[in-house]
């Protein structure tokens, strides 16, 4: 008697932010041909379509304001991963922060296909610091005891609590989804095994990680308790950086990751209000974990609170400390502003050479041929020319 069929599976990767999402999302493009020969669909054409999809459907308006390769992102997964006979996983971290009606829609959109969420987490204290150093870097200017900015839920909000705080997401997606059916992988502190992160979630998916290459281990961008500060100084001077794309490429891919604020990565904490408010949130996401009957990947004591005692608040960093990290700073900036002059000058240069050139053979070739031979001719001979 053949064995029944298992049902086709689709897995969303729901988040959470600052808890690995990038480095798997990595590791998912890396190896999409491989996953998909074992039966593991990453859907659309490049990474950043998942993004786009996450913003369809939480009904985000600033999707309308980006640009993409197809109309509607998230129904173009969709069609992609109904179309296959695969396993599919969609991925990226600010799914976490949909409601319940949009979930309900995710989950209808796959027929009879098994629907799974894949949730990493990690403690709260050290997410919450993650979370505000992050919104700094893309341009955010308030101290971290304002953070987040908005109290009241938001589903099209990536950086409000209901996209971070654990027994909120799980709230809602537990409200949906069958509890078996989130799959929760706690992320340790330490990162120097990253990889483990990308097994545990190959094993949810039911995929071997034998010939599978794991990307390298992500390189540590954070920023100390300084240079922070002077991030978020700076960019409360900055104006017209209102765009995802300004501030995406100028504030954090050139301030914040590319080499120009660079200090000793001193570890901060929150004010004692802050703390504690992070620690009963993280309490109760440990509480729910514990007792909702959800398929745990991992070792839940990692989610103990992180101790930050005898760490400086940023509201210590003294007038000093950002006048010597703004003096290097700018070094910095002037040096790199010297290089990329010197390589557009000789781009310049080289696009002018390419001018002159294509300008001589026009006219040489507007010449009667008979005159281009005989010129020809001439140059071999080293004769001189006619006048």
């Amino acid at each position: 008697m053949a064995e029944p069929t298992r049902p086709k599976r689709v897995y969303l990767h729901i988040g959470l932010p600052k808890t690995g999402s990038t480095y798997v999302q990595d590791a998912l493009w890396q190896n999409k041909q491989a996953l998909a020969a074992r039966g593991l669909l990453v859907p659309g054409d490049y990474r950043r379509w998942h993004l786009l999809a996450s913003l369809e459907l939480r009904e985000n308006p600033s999707l309308a304001r980006r640009p993409r390769a197809v109309e509607h992102p998230w129904q173009a997964l969709v069609d992609e991963v109904n179309a296959s006979d695969s396993d599919a996983i969609i991925s990226h971290e600010f799914f976490g922060a949909a409601a319940p009606h949009q979930i309900e829609r995710a989950r209808d959109a796959f027929g009879d296909a098994e629907f799974h969420a894949i949730v990493m987490v990690r403690d709260m204290v050290s997410l919450g610091i993650s979370r505000w150093q992050e919104w700094v870097k893309n341009g955010g200017g308030a101290p971290i005891d304002e953070y987040p900015k908005r109290r009241r839920y938001d589903p099209a909000d990536e950086w409000g609590w209901g996209s971070f705080d654990l027994a909120e997401v799980l709230d809602r997606w537990g409200s949906v989804l069958p509890h078996d059916r989130i799959h929760v992988l706690p992320m340790a502190p330490s990162r120097r095994r990253p990889e483990d992160l990308w097994h545990r979630l190959l094993g949810v998916v039911g995929v071997s990680p034998d010939g599978l290459e794991p990307p390298p281990a992500p390189v540590n961008q954070s920023l100390g308790v300084v240079e922070l500060e002077l991030l978020r100084k700076v960019t409360q001077r900055l104006e017209g950086f209102t765009s995802a794309a300004d501030r995406g490429n100028w504030i954090r891919g050139r301030l914040a990751e590319g080499g120009l604020i660079v200090g000793t990565r001193e570890r901060f904490r929150p004010g004692p209000e802050k703390l504690a408010e992070l620690r009963e949130r993280g309490e109760r996401a440990r509480a729910e974990l514990a007792s909702g009957g959800y398929d745990i990947v991992g070792d839940l004591s990692v989610l103990e609170p992180r101790d930050v005692e005898g760490l400086r608040h940023p509201d210590e960093v003294t007038d000093a400390e950002l006048l010597d990290s703004a003096v290097s700073s700018i070094a910095r900036l002037v040096e790199a502003l010297r290089q990329e002059t010197t390589r557009a000058h000789r781009a310049a240069r080289k696009a002018s050479d390419a001018q002159a050139e294509l300008a001589a053979a026009r006219e040489e070739l507007a010449r009667p041929a008979w005159r281009r031979v005989a010129g020809g001719v001439r140059r071999r001979l080293r004769l001189p020319a006619r006048g």
